[in-house]
């Protein structure tokens, strides 16, 4: 069978906008050919096809088998039937399909393996319930966010411009190869390297960071440049540069706060707003009691203890609040005389 120069064109010419190679166009052909050969009633029990890329000649070789498997006899069969074409067709176009997925995927794993930690921007296009998982196109590819990666009560929906962490270039796993979150306490740190060029050109640095997801977030920052405020360059002016960070993150709190070498005061930048009293560190415990006036206790402890909790995985400490006890007693009222 000859394949016509048109036909050839238009195979290579689908390889270049698919971005297969050509021989791989050829080889699905070749199956193909094979597999519609296998198809046809009375076909051999065993066959082969090959391929002259240069004439074009197809040619199906029947072949007998022996009970080893061995070839015994070969014969170019009769293939005139008006099905064989169609039937080749289809499986051709199948094994296409194949190869431009497997061509795609492979792009894909060339431009992301190695860029776990990156940050990235996509489009949400849809929620996928099969997987519980959310996919977001990134132009070059797509994406997923497990549930599990995502903002807790967070609501994306298909058209948001949403920024993630890569997490994951899964190689060998079946579907979308590149996993990301926005959960992460790394996110926000990538999020604040994009807004602060003191982060990236290291007269800042982030030593340390806690986050409740979708709450709130504190991050330990310390300056290599004396005359530079690590605080207020994360920050920025009038807080321009943490804005832009609470507004990727639709409102979740971004507190700022300085690493200090001496772990007291360490703990009590850790704990604001709140004013502290007084540390006591238990170094062979690696805990903390924390001493406030009773009326900065709700506000260290923070609402449903998140303040204290934060805190203390910023810090790596154990920390207990304690109030002074300071607060005058409630005065009873007056008992009234009975009649």
């Amino acid at each position: 069978m000859q394949l016509g120069s048109d036909i050839k064109q238009a195979i290579e010419s689908l390889a270049l906008d698919k971005g297969v190679a050509v021989e791989s166009m050829y080889e699905a052909l070749v199956s193909a050919f094979r597999s519609a050969y296998m198809r046809i009633p009375g076909a051999a029990e065993e066959a082969r096809v090959t391929l002259d890329p240069e004439s074009g000649q197809i040619t199906v070789y029947a072949q007998e088998l022996d009970v080893d498997g061995n070839v015994i006899k070969e014969w170019e069969p009769d293939i005139s039937d008006s099905d064989f074409g169609r039937i080749a067709a289809q499986s051709f176009k199948q094994m296409m399909s194949t190869k431009v997925r497997d061509a795609k995927r492979a792009t894909v794993l060339d431009a992301y393996i190695g860029r776990e930690g990156e940050l990235v921007t996509g489009i949400v296009t849809q929620f996928d319930a099969r997987f519980n998982q959310t996919i977001i196109d990134l132009q070059d590819a797509e994406a997923v966010i497990p549930s599990s990666e995502r903002i807790p009560f967070e609501r994306l929906e298909r058209g948001n411009r949403i920024k993630a962490l890569i997490t994951e270039v899964r190689e060998d796993a079946k579907g979308i190869p590149i996993v990301v979150s926005r959960n992460r306490g790394e996110f926000v740190q990538r999020m604040l390297e994009l807004e602060v060029p003191e982060l990236t050109d290291g007269t800042v640095e982030l030593r340390a960071i806690a986050r409740e997801a979708g709450s709130r977030t504190k991050i330990a920052v310390f300056s290599n440049d004396p005359n530079v405020d690590p605080k207020g360059a994360c920050v920025g002016s009038r807080g321009s540069r943490v804005r832009q960070i609470v507004n990727e993150l639709k409102g979740e709190k971004l507190d700022v706060v300085e690493w200090r070498e001496d772990k007291v005061r360490f703990i009590i930048e850790a704990l604001g707003p709140a004013d502290i009293d007084e540390v006591i560190i238990d170094e062979h415990t690696q805990s903390a009691k924390v001493i406030v006036k009773d009326s900065q206790l709700s506000l260290a402890i923070g609402k449903e203890g998140q303040n204290a909790r934060l805190a203390a995985k910023l810090t790596g400490y154990k920390i207990d609040i304690e109030g002074l006890g300071d607060s005058p007693p409630e005065e009873e009222e007056p008992k009234q005389e009975e009649e």
